[in-house]
C-alpha cells in the first residue's frame, strides 16, 4: 500500500542517528528529533536512511508512508530550510519586524503584535510582505495560519493577509443586478 514508505531518503549534508525508536536528523540550520511507532524502524545503510515496517496491516502500511514523509521533511528542513511567504494587501496595511516580533497595521485601531516563537524567524522583505522560515515544517505552517487568521482576506474587496500567490475570488457588490 505504502509506495512513498518504500523509498530511502538520501542523507546529503546530514548526520542521522538512530536510537531505538527516536531518529535524531542534525544538519547546517539545525535539529530535529522524531519519534517513530514500534512497529517501524529506521536503519542508515549508504548514507540513506531506510524505513522499514514490521507488519502488514493497513494501519501499520499506512503509518509506514506518514512517519517516512515526516523524516524527509525533517532532512529537508535541516538542510534547506522550510519558509512561507505571506501577503499583506489593502490601503495603509503593512508589516514590520521589531525585537523579533511582526508587527501588523491592518484596519484595527490598534497595531497587531504575532510574538516571537522559538525556531522561527521573521523577516519583512517590504512594507506588505513578511516571511516565516525555519526548520521545522508544522511549526512554520502553523504560525503562518495564524498569522494569516490575524485578518483574513475579505470577500468583497480582497483586503487583508494572504498567502504569496493565494487567489482570493472576489463576490460581486450589491448593486449586480442578476439579468
Amino acid at each position: 500500500m505504502s509506495k512513498i514508505g518504500n523509498s530511502p531518503i538520501p542523507l546529503d549534508q546530514t548526520k542521522v542517528t538512530v536510537e531505538g525508536q527516536k531518529v535524531l536528523v542534525n544538519g547546517p540550520k539545525g535539529s530535529q528529533t522524531i519519534e517513530i511507532p514500534k512497529v517501524l524502524s529506521a536503519s542508515v545503510v549508504e548514507n540513506k536512511l531506510i524505513v522499514k515496517r514490521n507488519a502488514e496491516t493497513k494501519t501499520v502500511k499506512a503509518l509506514h508512508g506518514l512517519f517516512r514523509s515526516l523524516i524527509a521533511n525533517a532532512v529537508h528542513g535541516v538542510v534547506k530550510g522550510w519558509e512561507k511567504k505571506l501577503e499583506v494587501v489593502g490601503t495603509g496595511f503593512g508589516v514590520s519586524v521589531k525585537g523579533g516580533e511582526a508587527v501588523f497595521k491592518v484596519g484595527f485601531s490598534h497595531q497587531v503584535v504575532f510574538p516571537k516563537i522559538e525556531g522561527l524567524t521573521y523577516v519583512a522583505d517590504s512594507i506588505t510582505m513578511l516571511t516565516i522560515s525555519g526548520v521545522d515544517k508544522q511549526l512554520v505552517g502553523e504560525a503562518a495560519h495564524r498569522v494569516r487568521s490575524i485578518r483574513p482576506p475579505d470577500a468583497y474587496k480582497g483586503k487583508g493577509i494572504r498567502y504569496l500567490g493565494e487567489v482570493v475570488k472576489l463576490k460581486p457588490g450589491k448593486k449586480v443586478k442578476t439579468a
